[in-house]
């Protein structure tokens, strides 16, 4: 299974697409605390529009107890990744894998980093960017790893129009 991971976030807006993306994907969500925010927040909200109910999520204390609750292969975000997203094998669907991303304004503590140099990873990008937006990230590699895992479990259609919508359009929309 798939998890996202927040380490710390720190705007609702980015965690409110986030959750729309791990309830689309069928991800496990985990916010590990403090918050920058509150889950009641109305930008939260929003931005998540009205897919909460369907993201699956635990809010943590601390770094500490996500670790203690949570055994699986981690992956780190950083911009100081020496491998890219696209260097590891996600396939196997019944492994617990973890994407751990950094607050927006700082990262990932660096003494945590450093103790996983191995699982660090990053996005290729230009100098000019320093980082991408979170929710972007967060996309990126988890869509990454659904298309290794052949999209395991992921409907092909528009299950609201049905999967033949455009054959039988007749422009009454």
């Amino acid at each position: 299974m798939i998890h996202v991971v927040l380490y710390e976030p720190e705007i609702p807006v980015n965690t409110g697409n986030i959750m729309r993306t791990c309830a689309a994907t069928g991800s496990k969500l985990h916010l590990i605390k403090p918050l920058g925010f509150s889950l009641e927040d109305r930008y939260l909200k929003r931005s998540a529009v009205n897919y909460t109910e369907f993201c699956d999520y635990t809010v943590y204390e601390n770094y500490e107890e996500f670790k203690e609750k949570n055994p699986g292969t981690y992956y780190y975000l950083t911009r100081y990744g020496k491998k890219t997203h696209t260097d590891f094998d996600y396939h196997d669907a019944k492994e617990n894998i973890y994407f751990i991303f950094g607050k927006e304004s700082t990262g990932i503590k660096k003494e945590i980093l450093k103790e996983h140099l191995d699982t660090c990873l990053r996005i290729p990008m230009t100098e000019h960017v320093r980082a991408l937006n979170l929710s972007n990230s967060v996309a990126i590699v988890v869509y990454e790893a659904l298309r290794q895992q052949k999209y395991n479990q992921l409907l092909h259609y528009d299950p609201f129009k049905g999967a033949d919508f455009l054959q039988n359009y007749e422009g009454n929309e």
